[in-house]
């Protein structure tokens, strides 16, 4: 006896149009219109991930670089010198630091140039 795919392929159809809630014209009415748009979808989710982590970086080295911008230093220097001074802290705590605390940001930019004129 042959077995049909009724219900199973039922709720296949309905697990993707369910994904297409809100997509406009037949992409959210026919299955095969639907199963492309969930598919683009995908890679652009995934793509935005890596894109995401992308421009985050690029945000955290502008703010860097702008607080930096009145201390005469540059920013691949002062990167250089925070490895130099054995300073461990990523692109992403610094720009946090010279958004909520400055202080502490010219105190480390301040460090830096004591280290980098005695080497």
């Amino acid at each position: 006896m042959r077995i049909k795919t009724g219900p199973t392929r039922k709720l296949r159809h309905h697990k993707i149009l369910s994904q297409t809630k809100g997509y406009r014209m037949s992409r959210n009415r026919l299955y095969k219109k639907a199963s492309e748009a969930v598919l683009h979808a995908g890679q652009y989710a995934f793509a935005g991930r890596k894109n995401r982590k992308r421009d985050f970086r690029q945000l955290w080295i502008t703010r860097i670089n702008g607080a930096l911008s009145g201390t005469n230093l540059s920013y691949s220097r002062f990167i250089n010198g925070l490895k130099k001074a054995k300073i461990e802290l990523d692109r992403k705590i610094l720009a946090d630091l010279v958004v909520s605390d400055p202080k502490t940001f010219q105190e480390i930019v301040n460090k830096i140039k004591i280290t980098s004129k005695s080497v």
